[in-house]
């Protein structure tokens, strides 16, 4: 599945539920999703961390869909030539900056 792909099925899938809960209301479950994140990444089993990423992917895709915001378009012109620091395909920026 693309990125694409999957922001539209989550748009299929929730768009009038989100839109009803606005970019506020949807970021804060996504930042609940981090926490179980964070907590599956530090005592988590493999299934439980694959879960988790899962849910925070379709979050942020829930919050694209609310602002309007193509996840692949963003992608591909943010990263697609490279890093947006240094502009190289493999990152040579310094390390105690970002990305």
């Amino acid at each position: 599945m693309t990125i694409a792909e999957f922001q539209d099925l989550i748009r299929r899938m929730y768009l009038r539920k989100d839109v009803a809960r606005g970019v506020d209301g949807t970021f804060m479950w996504l930042m609940e999703e981090i926490g179980e994140l964070a907590s599956a990444l530090r005592h988590g089993t493999q299934e439980e961390k694959a879960a988790e990423f899962a849910d925070v992917l379709a979050w942020l895709a829930t919050i694209a869909n609310v602002a309007g915001v193509d996840l692949a378009t963003a992608l591909e012109e943010k990263y697609g030539r490279g890093c947006p620091g240094c502009g190289e395909l493999v990152c040579v920026c310094p390390d105690a900056g970002k990305p």
